[in-house]
C-alpha cells in the first residue's frame, strides 16, 4: 500500500515538474522570443501595419475604411464623401476619415450566389452610382469602364485596396471636388499604385487609406 502511494506521488511530482517546465518554455520563453524577433526584424508588421498621419495612428494598411458624410436626420445609409477616393463596397468597414479614430464594426462576405436576384440588383445599383458619382462637368464616366471591385465586396469585406482601374475612374471627380488638376490626381494614383508581389504574385493595387492621406497632404500643401 505504501509503495503504491509512493509510486503515485512520484508520478504526480514528475508530471507537475514537466508541466511547470513546459509552461515556462512554451508559455513564457517561446512567446517572448518570437515577439522579440518580430519587433526587431518586422516591427511595423508585428504592430499591425499601422498607418500614421501627423504622428497619430489613423488605421492599418491591412484593413479598409469607408469615407462617408455624417448621417443626416432620417437617413439609414450614409452618403459617400466624394472628395475622397472610395473603397470597395462593403458592410464590414468602420466609418472613418483620414483624421478620426478607426473603429471596426464587422467582417464577412454576402455569401450570395452569382445568380441571386438581390446581389444582381446590388451590383446594378452600385454600378449606376459609380457612373453617376464620377461623372463631372467635362467628363462622363462610362459604364464599360467600371471594374468589378467597384461594385463587389471582397470575401472578408475588409479589403484595404482597390484596383488601379477603380482609382483612375475616380480621378476626375476627386480633382473637381478638391480643386486640383486631373494631372495632379492622376500622378497621385500612379505614385501609390503597388505592382505585383515579386513581379508575378497577385494584381496591381492601390491602398485607399494611404492614397487619401497623400490627397489630404496635397490639398493642404
Amino acid at each position: 500500500m505504501n509503495n503504491s502511494v509512493g509510486n503515485t506521488g512520484r508520478v504526480l511530482w514528475a508530471g507537475l515538474r514537466a508541466l511547470l517546465v513546459l509552461t515556462v518554455i512554451c508559455g513564457v520563453l517561446y512567446p517572448l522570443a518570437v515577439t522579440g524577433i518580430a519587433q526587431a526584424v518586422f516591427p511595423g508588421r508585428a504592430n499591425g501595419s499601422e498607418v500614421k498621419e501627423d504622428g497619430r495612428v489613423v488605421g492599418s494598411e491591412l484593413i479598409g475604411q469607408t469615407y462617408n458624410l455624417p448621417l443626416k436626420e432620417g437617413e439609414e445609409t450614409p452618403t459617400p464623401d466624394l472628395k475622397w477616393f472610395q473603397p470597395r463596397p462593403s458592410n464590414g468597414l468602420g466609418a472613418n476619415s483620414v483624421n478620426t479614430q478607426y473603429k471596426l464594426i464587422l467582417s464577412g462576405a454576402t455569401n450570395r450566389s452569382g445568380d441571386n436576384a438581390d446581389l444582381i440588383q446590388w451590383v446594378k445599383d452600385a454600378k449606376a452610382a459609380v457612373v453617376k458619382d464620377n461623372s463631372v462637368p467635362g467628363h462622363t464616366a462610362k459604364p464599360s469602364d467600371v471594374p468589378a471591385d467597384a461594385v463587389t465586396s471582397s470575401g472578408s469585406g475588409l479589403d484595404p485596396h482597390i484596383s488601379p482601374e477603380y482609382a483612375k475612374i475616380q480621378v476626375h471627380r476627386v480633382a473637381e471636388q478638391n480643386h486640383l488638376t486631373v494631372a495632379q490626381v492622376d500622378k497621385l494614383v500612379a505614385d501609390h499604385t503597388d505592382g505585383r508581389i515579386l513581379g508575378f504574385v497577385g494584381e496591381p493595387r492601390v491602398n485607399v487609406l494611404q492614397l487619401n492621406i497623400a490627397l489630404k497632404e496635397l490639398t493642404q500643401g
